[in-house]
């Protein structure tokens, strides 16, 4: 594969690996999508220089956020890059989910970059025509292993895609083979999940099977997403990157999205710790997730075998105690703890449910701080669950008691019905099936409908099955724009459900300032699982559901009151700096 910027790269079978520096990527560096944002692209341009000077041979630029104006910011910034010797001399990567985007970028490119990415999500004829195109550019290309029908989440479904992929791009668009680049999807490990066990071990094996079926093409990935259940311990995350890398390198890795400054040395790292994450990533062991975790919580001061077998939190309140045993994921005394709680607070379902309620907020907060990892929240869902099915047959004895004296409640048999999807254009949908996870064990009845969902879909099913909350789900910039549309259209057609927003890409800012201001309904952004639970919950109950919405509200008028003020400053900064030009 020949690439080039200002200078000319090669990559050879004995190259061994290229960096490619993710930190010019609003959405995997906090820095430069707020330097971006305030449009202030010369201060944005040091953070590519330290990438190159980090050890990137390749940059990763990507403008996709909801609120800004990717092409322009694109457009702009590579344009800005090839007047700086230092970043330019190396290839770019553009890196967007839009098209008009790509093309934007491949128009200002000097030297021979890659596209990232495209697929086959939206058939086949729209596959040929943007490789076609980028052949068109002289670019090489990363082609997601994904189709019509979602990601490729097993090793068979990687190799089909993979397959497929190769051999339209070869046999009918006559795509150099070296040119194309795979990407069989990085998925995270040790998430709690009994069927994310494999992620690693798949990528792995797919790829070892790409370098020896499909000739001449290269395979590539982002790699931070291995590690994303443990957000909030670099050291941990920084250990299974390596790892990840070692093995994957071994099985014919070529190129990945890295910070390349925090990769640590493979034999630097710690041999306990090593020997930990590689029973997660190569699925060695059973109890490999759990055991991780506990060294993960030691590495951060806090000794979780202590934790646990220290007594003295069964002292406190029955609400303290359920509370720690939520958080810490502990069912020994559940049911004991859950039917002191039940008396205490006397038949009112609505006020011990509350109780739990209350537990799961805690652990929301850890979560989303970065204190607690995503399979401590799937252990702590589980917990829930076991709690409410110790509750359900009180509840159900309470309905018919109520029936019998009069007084009609809503009959539910769980907590709620929650419809969810990804957005038609998205075929994301990892996160959502962790949501789901983690809703259902709350006693949820949860209709997920997958990916590529239409509007027209979504709003059908809410109203076959009389739905409480419509959940959306995105990762990839185009489906915020799809998420409003479906905002406008429930608007159109006098729906009240409630509608929750979630994905990576999604933002308290876009939903509050394109999405809520469409809806007159209830609209939440859902920031991770762990704290839809409560919202869900929020939503649902008929006592707290005005109260709740009321705080909601109020954020979301601070919010575009706050962009309103910074988008006035922005402006006023640039009108004094072109006055003090002229």
């Amino acid at each position: 594969m020949h690439l080039s910027g200002l200078e000319p790269v090669t990559l050879r079978p004995e190259s061994n690996f290229m960096n490619v520096g993710e930190r010019t990527n609003v959405t995997g560096s906090k820095k430069f999508l707020r330097l971006i944002k305030e449009g202030n692209f010369e201060e944005a341009l040091s953070i590519a220089k330290d990438q190159v000077d980090g050890g990137a041979q390749v940059i990763d630029v990507n403008m996709d956020e909801g609120m800004l104006d990717s092409e322009a910011a694109m457009t702009k910034f590579l344009n800005l890059i090839a007047s700086e010797p230092d970043i330019s001399r190396v290839p770019i990567m553009i890196d967007s989910s839009k098209w008009s985007v790509i093309e934007a970028g491949l128009k200002c490119v000097q030297g021979k970059a890659i596209v990232n990415s495209i697929s086959m999500k939206e058939g086949e004829e729209k596959f040929i025509e943007q490789a076609k195109k980028i052949k068109q550019y002289g670019a090489a290309v990363i082609v997601m292993a994904f189709d019509e029908v979602g990601q490729a989440d097993t090793l068979q479904r990687r190799i089909d895609i993979c397959k497929r992929a190769y051999d339209i791009l070869v046999n009918k668009v006559n795509f150099p083979p070296q040119d194309i680049i795979f990407d069989p999807n990085i998925f995270p490990v040790a998430t709690g999940m009994e069927e994310h066990r494999l992620n690693a071990l798949d990528f792995f094996q797919a790829t070892k099977w790409i370098k020896e079926n499909l000739p001449f093409a290269k395979v590539s990935g982002g790699v931070s997403n291995v590690s994303f259940s443990f957000r909030g311990n670099d050291h941990v995350r920084e250990a299974i990157h390596s790892a990840f890398l070692y093995h994957a390198i071994k099985n014919g890795m070529d190129m990945g999205i890295v910070n390349p400054s925090q990769l640590v040395i493979y034999d630097d790292i710690d041999k306990k710790l090593l020997e930990l994450v590689e029973d997660v990533l190569l699925n060695r062991r059973d109890d490999a997730t759990e055991r991780l975790v506990e060294h993960a919580e030691s590495l951060k001061g806090i000794s979780a075998q202590k934790t646990e077998k220290d007594e003295e939190w069964r002292k406190g309140t029955v609400e303290e105690r359920l509370s720690h045993a939520l958080v810490k994921g502990l069912v020994e005394h559940i049911d004991a703890d859950t039917e002191e709680a039940r008396l205490k607070l006397g038949q009112a379902a609505a006020r011990y449910r509350r109780t739990l309620m209350d537990g799961m907020n805690v652990v929301g907060d850890l979560f989303g701080s970065g204190k607690m990892f995503l399979p401590q929240v799937v252990k702590s869902a589980r917990v829930m669950k076991k709690a409410v099915a110790y509750l359900e047959p009180f509840l159900q004895a309470e309905k018919e008691a109520n029936k019998k004296a009069g007084i009609v409640g809503d009959g539910r048999q769980n907590a709620g019905k929650i419809l969810m999807a990804t957005v038609k254009g998205d075929v994301h949908d990892i996160g959502k099936n962790i949501v789901g996870v983690v809703l259902a064990c709350n006693n949820y009845e949860i209709i997920d409908l997958g990916v590529m969902v239409s509007c027209d879909k979504i709003l059908e099913e809410a109203k076959k099955h009389n739905v409480d909350v419509i959940g959306l789900s995105g990762l990839i910039t185009p489906s915020l724009d799809e998420m409003v549309h479906v905002a406008k259209e429930m608007e159109r057609l006098g729906f009240k459900t409630p509608l929750l927003i979630g994905g990576a890409t999604t933002s308290k800012v876009h939903t509050a300032i394109k999405i809520a201001q469409n809806y007159s309904g209830p609209v939440v952004h859902v920031n991770d699982a762990s704290k839809s639970v409560p919202v869900a919950s929020s939503l649902i109950s008929n006592e707290l559901r005005d109260a709740f919405m009321a705080e909601v509200n109020k954020d979301y008028e601070r919010v575009r009151e706050q962009n309103k003020m910074h988008k006035d400053k922005i402006s006023l900064f640039h009108w004094q700096k072109r006055e003090i030009i002229n």
